[in-house]
């Protein structure tokens, strides 16, 4: 290494932007490490959002055309009672997602120079259709429901909830075709040029991801959901019908789909060693190759530097099966990769397990709520429902960690196999990047958790008779700039 480079906090050389072994840091760390940190933690935030509201827009929907079906109070009290929930959480997922376009711009301008041809129309679709669509039949679900018909406000409802799915579609397609990109070729400029828009949007990762995803989403809906429920069931709301409803809504979700989503992700597993084996690899923690084999690790240290799982504790054979191998079969693991393109292996395997570990806690409490409703205690048993309240943020956990193995485990490529993470970034200083930085995070924590905070006091609210949803003035929506005339003034003008 000359003496005009110098190695960045993922391991690669870059060339210094003064020369002469000069690194420009902001309180030790360059700027990619730190263009990173705020993209993470950006992300991070906003993530949270749509993977609440996805599966919320469509539990919705359910409580509302069950209203209109049976004209049960206690589906529209609930649905009046969640849509606040929603109109905050979609604000707030909205607010936060514009903020990483932005980056994409300020530290990101060379990635968005490259991949721009390919992301940018992709990203385009997502606001004419999803971003619209949701637009145009938000204000009739939040605020028409006495202004419309009962079917144009079912519509709505449903407009909203595909929204949402489409949005959520047009996303993971671009971020799909980062980790396994097809359907382009390379201009003489460098640039990423789409060549077939089929293979781009449909790569080979993408329905597998999307699957995942999205039943994920219905997961924490149904766990945020099951444990407001289960926290007024342990304040002893057990008479209150709204209660009882959403926490048995709830636990029928869990039961059915945590299962389900355990055989998806296995899936999308198979199919991510297919077109990603090192990050597999550093999900599983196998440093070393297997020529007899593959042992399944549990748990262990990581120890990068040395190459091998410290106190692995381990079930020998299993590994192999698991991913698709004979219970003999070889494997190479991460000692056959060069050290400059493994991803961290430490923050991938810890990652891992915390979202694997929460997705069989999921499954667990879905049975354990069977088993109670079988015995007619679904509402009583409060060791359940004690369970269900401490699992209530756990599908906000497991998105986040699944987040993280997926994308640390792509490093250090930001299109897998194409471009480096460090070819990407933006030639600013790092003292901008790390001001930007600490900008978001005051007023991330400040503002969010403003939000957060009024969340939680609605959830900790009891849905009563009569609930009322997001309130609105009265008399008719009039467009911005239009006043009514006076009352005096109207009355005369139509006698004229």
């Amino acid at each position: 290494m000359g003496p005009e480079t110098y190695v960045t906090g993922i391991g690669y050389q870059r060339q210094s932007s003064q020369g002469h072994g000069y690194m420009d840091t902001f309180l030790g760390f360059d700027a990619l490490l730190l263009a990173r940190m705020q993209f993470a933690f950006t992300v991070a935030f906003h993530f949270i959002f749509p993977a609440f509201t996805i599966g919320l827009a469509s539990f919705l929907a359910v409580l509302n055309a069950l209203w209109l079906k049976t004209r049960h109070e206690t589906y529209l009290r609930l649905f009046e009672y969640w849509i606040k929930v929603f109109a905050i959480s979609f604000a707030m997922g909205v607010v936060s997602g514009i903020v990483m376009s932005y980056q994409f711009g300020t530290n990101w301008s060379v990635f968005s120079d490259r991949a721009g041809p390919v992301i940018g129309p992709l990203m385009a679709y997502e606001i004419l259709t999803a971003f619209f669509l949701e637009a145009g039949f938000l204000g009739i679900m939040l605020f028409g429901r006495n202004r419309v018909g009962d079917g144009l406000h079912m519509f709505a409802c449903v407009m909203v909830a595909v929204g949402t799915a489409i949005s959520a579609t047009w996303i993971l397609s671009v971020n799909s075709w980062m980790h396994t990109p097809a359907g382009f070729s390379i201009s003489n400029t460098g640039q990423y040029l789409p060549e077939d828009w089929w293979q781009i949007i449909f790569n080979p990762s993408f329905p597998y991801r999307l699957a995942h995803t999205i039943t994920a989403a219905y997961l924490t809906t149904a766990f945020v959901v099951g444990g407001v429920g289960a926290w007024h069931l342990l304040r002893h709301h057990s008479h209150n019908k709204g209660v009882r409803t959403m926490f048995s809504m709830a636990m029928w979700m869990a039961a059915i789909v945590a299962p389900l989503q355990i055989v998806i992700g296995h899936e999308q597993g198979l199919n991510t060693y297919e077109h990603q084996p090192t990050k597999v690899l550093a999900m599983e923690g196998h440093f070393e190759s297997y020529d007899d084999g593959v042992p399944l690790i549990l748990f262990g240290i990581p120890d990068q530097a040395a190459g091998e799982m410290r106190y692995a504790l381990s079930i020998p054979r299993i590994g192999g099966p698991i991913l698709g191998k004979s219970w003999d079969a070889e494997m190479d693991g991460l000692d056959t990769v060069p050290d400059a393109l493994e991803p961290p292996v430490g923050v991938v395997f810890w990652s891992f397990r915390i979202m694997v570990g929460i997705g069989v806690l999921m499954a667990a409490v879905g049975l354990w709520s069977l088993v109670s409703r079988l015995r007619g205690r679904l509402h009583d048993d409060r060791w359940l429902h004690r369970a269900a309240l401490v699992m209530g943020p756990s599908g906000l956990i497991a998105v986040t960690a699944g987040w993280i193995t997926t994308e640390v485990g792509r490093q250090p490529f930001v299109i897998y196999g194409e471009l480096l993470t460090a070819d990407a970034v933006a030639p600013v200083a790092a003292s901008a990047v790390g001001a930007s930085l600490l900008a978001f995070v005051a007023v991330y924590f400040v503002v969010f958790g403003a939000g957060v905070v009024y969340l939680l006091h609605l959830m900790g609210k009891v849905p009563l008779l009569g609930e009322t949803g997001v309130e609105s003035e009265a008399g008719p929506i009039r467009t911005a700039g239009m006043t009514s005339a006076p009352v005096g003034t109207r009355e005369a003008a139509e006698e004229a």
